[in-house]
């Protein structure tokens, strides 16, 4: 029973896929000689649809402007404007004069007498003749002999000096002004410490999480292999397909988003939170000055001059020389002196010459005079060049800087629209729906040899599908990476169509 079902069930999935599915059952339109054709499966065409789903509506928040305010900068007088005197010092001027220390004077330097070297023979002893000696009797006698003669000589008699003391004026009496401060009052005044502004109290918005489903993918049909034809003369049963068609439900896709509730009472919509408005009233403070009660003054002092005591030496006599002579000097000689005359006998003597070298005067010491000049000290003083004055300056009045704020634009609020959020959803959208079998142009059996099958499977091992080894037979492999190529690319699956080879880019 249940194989007759099963029969039944398929007999009339054949024949509906006859009547729906495959648009005719003749010979294949427009054949021409030297072309072969076949019947091959037309998969579902679909393309990809992305549209934009709202997960969050739009909104609106209220956003509050906050007051500005702007610096005011005000000056109030602590001290009134006053005028003083003012010292100008007297002016002074350096002048420096020569004061002699000591007179000029001469002084003799004495300039000793050159001497020059000569040479000559001295007649030591004449030729003669040879006496014999008969010895003198001498006695012994003193006598003074000059050794140095009488001079005379200068001698420096130094200026005296004597010490006077005196008072030079440093500084000028003069007057300067004193200024006497002027008094002051303290004044009580209340300002404002802080504007009046508005309080903003915010809670954050209430949300509520809805769940709805989207259609991804609509319900569809599709061919599902059964067991091949027995009758089928192929070595590849996949050539003789028995296709069933079968429904696909469709997808859907559950998609979560927030909704906002709407706010309390009181409360106004502002972005992700809810706010409410509160004045909040000024604040003063009591802020105490001073002002001017008496205005400053100023009184006239008298400086007295400054003196200054200096002691300097003043030539009393001038320097001078005095004359001193020189005695001679003498020395106390004892020499022998003849008695009596001593005689001779004559004896020749040859002459005898020895070379004596002495120092003759060529020129006598004499004294040359040199003029000493003066000595002086030089004396800076200091001379009033500009006696001291005063001048009246006037004393600038005094203010304190006070800054403060002031309300330039008072607080407000904004509406600001929220755009609502979306999420991109991809799904795929059929376009041409397949399972149906047509008459394609395929590679003839004749023209299918090893060289084809070699281009096949490179071109399959080229775009990245495995064919297995290339051993130039469409085996297995080869054909499930040929129907895994044709699924991918929307060719038509089952045999080596025309479409195919031009996609794999072979030449048959």
């Amino acid at each position: 029973m249940k194989k007759l079902s099963f029969l039944l069930t398929t007999v009339f999935m054949l024949g509906f896929m006859t009547l729906s599915a495959q648009p005719s059952d003749s010979d294949p339109v427009g054949k021409e000689p030297g072309k072969c054709y076949a019947k091959c499966l037309i998969g579902d065409e679909y393309e990809t649809v992305t549209e934009q789903i709202e997960t969050k509506a739009a909104s609106k928040r209220v956003e509050v402007i906050p007051a500005q305010y702007e610096k005011v900068t005000e000056q109030m007088e602590k001290t009134a404007a006053a005028s003083r005197l003012i010292a100008v010092p007297a002016k002074y001027e350096t002048k420096t004069e020569r004061v002699m220390v000591k007179e000029e004077s001469k002084r003799l330097i004495y300039v000793p007498a050159e001497y020059e070297t000569k040479t000559e023979q001295v007649l030591v002893a004449e030729a003669s003749k040879k006496m014999v000696a008969v010895p003198a009797t001498y006695e012994t006698k003193t006598e003074q002999i000059l050794v140095k003669e009488a001079t005379k000589r200068l001698i420096a008699v130094p200026a005296t000096y004597e010490t006077k003391t005196e008072q030079v004026l440093v500084k000028a009496a003069s007057k300067r002004m004193i200024p006497v401060p002027a008094q002051y009052e303290t004044v009580t005044e209340q300002v404002i410490a802080k504007e009046a502004s508005t309080k903003i109290a915010r809670v954050p918005a209430q949300y509520e999480t809805t769940t709805e489903r989207v259609e991804v993918a609509p319900a569809s049909t599709k061919w599902v292999k059964r067991k091949a034809d027995k009758n089928c003369l192929s070595a590849d049963p996949n050539d003789c397909l028995v296709w069933c068609l079968v429904e696909v439900p469709a997808e859907y896709k559950t998609v979560t988003k927030r909704t906002r509730k709407a706010c309390a009472a009181g409360y106004t919509a502002s972005g992700e939170d809810c706010i409410k408005t509160t004045p909040v009233p000024a604040e003063y403070k009591t802020m105490s000055k001073k002002v001017v009660k008496t205005p400053a003054t100023t009184r006239e002092e008298t400086i007295p001059a400054e003196y200054k005591t200096v002691t300097k030496r003043v030539l009393k006599t001038p320097a001078t020389t005095r004359e001193e002579i020189i005695p001679a000097e003498y020395k106390t000689v004892t020499k022998k002196v003849v008695k009596t005359p001593a005689t001779v006998r004559e004896e020749a003597i040859p002459a005898q010459y020895t070379t004596v070298t002495k120092k003759v005067v060529k020129t006598p010491a004499t004294t040359r005079e040199e003029v000493i000049p003066a000595e002086y000290a030089t004396i800076s003083t200091k001379v009033i060049a500009s006696p001291a004055t005063t001048r009246e300056e006037a004393i600038p009045a005094q203010y304190a800087t006070s800054s403060k704020r002031v309300l330039k634009s008072a607080a407000s609020t904004r509406e600001i629209q929220i755009p609502a959020e979306y999420t991109t959803v991809t799904k795929r959208k059929l376009v041409k729906k397949g399972g149906f079998t047509e008459w394609r142009e395929v590679v003839c059996n004749y023209k299918v040899t090893a060289e084809l099958n070699r281009q096949i499977q490179r071109a399959l091992k080229d775009r990245g599908y495995n064919p297995g080894p290339i051993d130039n037979i469409i085996g297995t492999q080869t054909k499930a990476a040929l129907v895994k190529f044709q699924k991918d690319n929307g060719l038509p699956i089952g045999s080596l169509d025309v479409e195919t080879m031009k996609a794999l880019g072979v030449n048959y």
